[in-house]
């Protein structure tokens, strides 16, 4: 089975930076698109980042400056620098993995559990 877990999560006072990793385990063939999403408390879950394959980057227009995403293929594992952090970043952040497990062209998505973000003002 295919394992993905997030660590680097934290408090932080408004300004300040985190870096958040997301290290997938298991009988993997190949990691295609990579994401981040986060859910604040009473809402809904919202994607924050994209990364493709070969690194190609999408995010949402309120991370755009701050945040950035990147993977390391070898390692399978998918980073998230957060800059500039601000309160209204505080949620559980999630990431997640569209995987192939073998040379078969079946994918499924994989979901890590999260980890916690607490920006204070």
């Amino acid at each position: 089975q295919v394992q993905l877990v997030e660590s680097g999560g934290g408090l932080v006072q408004a300004g300040g930076s985190l870096r958040l990793s997301c290290a997938a385990s298991g009988i993997i063939f190949r990691i295609n698109n990579m994401e981040w999403y986060r859910q604040a408390p009473g809402k809904q879950r919202e994607v924050v980042a994209t990364i493709t394959r070969d690194g190609s980057t999408n995010y949402t227009d309120s991370v755009k400056g701050r945040f950035a995403i990147s993977r390391d293929n070898a390692k399978k594992t998918l980073y998230l620098q957060m800059n500039n952090l601000k309160p209204e970043d505080t949620a559980r952040f999630y990431c997640n993995a569209d995987v192939q497990l073998t040379q078969l062209p079946y994918h499924n998505v994989y979901w890590g559990q999260g980890t916690q973000v607490t920006v204070s003002s």
